[in-house]
């Protein structure tokens, strides 16, 4: 898989709501174009993001062929207590990709 690009604060004061985002680079290959030897290019996609908060999921999305590449997924959250957020990106293959962050409250 690619290169995983995330921004959650370093601090936030207790019952914070914060914004988290986060992008992955990847093609997210539908399946339908038609590479250089006219034959279909296979398709690769993210098929799942999931994101926990001290392993507590706090959000989750399944993705489909019509998201461009390179997806961009935001999304707020509130900061109970400190610790270590994770994203993870599934894809076509089953293969699995992670990412982490920590947040401190104050």
């Amino acid at each position: 898989m690619a290169r995983a690009l995330v921004n959650v604060p370093k601090t936030a004061r207790r019952d914070e709501i914060v914004e988290i985002k986060a992008m992955i680079a990847h093609p997210m290959e539908t399946g339908y174009r038609m590479g250089p030897n006219g034959a279909n290019i296979p398709r690769d996609i993210i098929r799942r993001f999931v994101c926990t908060y001290d392993g507590e999921e706090v959000f989750s999305a399944d993705l489909f062929p019509a998201v461009s590449a390179n997806p961009f997924i935001a999304f707020t959250l509130v900061a109970t207590t400190s610790g270590t957020i994770t994203f993870a990106w599934t894809d076509d293959a089953g293969e699995t990709q992670t990412a982490s962050a920590d947040i401190t409250v104050s």
